[in-house]
């Protein structure tokens, strides 16, 4: 006779076939992407002093690991070129200390979702349920081995309730990319090979990932030759049925270690936030924000991670 633990653990395999770690990721995903695409976050960049957009950037992003070295970062955000990395950091803190630019992200934040959902929207009960439900979640997500995570988990929770929302679906995206390159390296896939994989499944541009990421044409050429050699790349540039099976792979994988938030909030409340979040997400999609192309590889449907 089964245990009433084996009953909620039935009904949780029977709900994450709808509602699970990839439907969520593609609902908050958008809602996290405003700190990359958003004017008032470039705006808040400038006001501290930064010196242009990547600059920006790894500020904005790397502030809660404090004033850790180029190598680390590099490392947790694992697709950038070192060099890349070092132009931007330890620069940045000459300009602003970590305190300062966490507060300022927040900030930027409050002003860009105030402005494109409206202050209805975010002074609704709904936007506060949704960001209650996910600083629930992102508080019991599994950090161990996650930097990332840990680092955005670690922080305070914050009074508005804008800044909530996007710190906590901020954790949770962190906690799914911090596992997604685990799933990665555990394939063998370095930063420039990921890359490639994921262009020739038509997921991001490849020379816009390659220009941004900082590689050089060499370096992506070499990394095609590599997948073309393992059977994975086809001379026309598109993915094997291997080099699919390798990418679905990743992303089951992927998928499988980012489901611990929602285990820990529960099948009913998971599903409860996925529609609270999904008129922001379509919000933030609809906007023109997001550019075509984008290394986020954002694709409803399309078994696309994120990087």
């Amino acid at each position: 006779m089964p245990t009433a633990r084996h009953g909620r653990a039935a009904r949780w395999e029977e709900a994450v076939a709808d509602v699970g770690a990839r439907v969520l990721w593609e609902r908050y995903e958008p809602v996290h992407d405003l700190v990359y695409f958003a004017p008032e976050a470039r705006r808040a960049a400038d006001a501290l002093g930064m010196r242009g957009y990547w600059m920006g950037y790894f500020a904005l992003r790397a502030a809660p690991l404090g004033r850790t070295p180029p190598s680390v970062v590099t490392g947790c955000f694992y697709v950038f070129h070192p060099a890349r990395v070092a132009r931007a950091l330890p620069d940045a803190w000459r300009y602003a200390a970590p305190a300062d630019v966490l507060a300022a992200r927040w900030d930027a934040m409050d002003a860009a979702m105030t402005g494109l959902f409206g202050p209805a929207a975010v002074g609704s009960p709904e936007f506060a349920e949704a960001a209650d439900l996910a600083w629930e979640a992102a508080a019991g997500a599994d950090t161990a081995g996650r930097v990332l995570a840990a680092a955005n988990q670690a922080l305070e929770r914050p009074d508005r309730v804008t800044a909530r929302l996007w710190q906590a679906v901020t954790t949770l995206r962190e906690h799914r990319g911090d596992g997604h390159v685990a799933a990665l390296v555990s394939r063998g896939l370095g930063p420039v090979d990921a890359m490639v994989l994921k262009a020739a499944a038509g997921e991001s541009d490849g020379p816009f990932l390659r220009e941004t990421r900082r590689w050089e044409q060499a370096d992506w050429a070499a990394a095609e030759a590599r997948q073309r050699d393992r059977g994975r790349l086809a001379a026309d540039g598109t993915l094997t049925p291997a080099g699919a099976a390798l990418r679905a792979e990743v992303e089951a994988l992927t998928d499988a270690a980012a489901e611990g938030p929602w285990r820990a909030l529960g099948a009913d409340r998971t599903a409860r936030l996925a529609a609270l979040l999904e008129p922001l997400a379509r919000a933030v999609e609809g906007s023109g924000l997001l550019p075509a192309g984008n290394p986020v590889g954002l694709t409803r449907g399309s078994g696309a991670a994120g990087a």
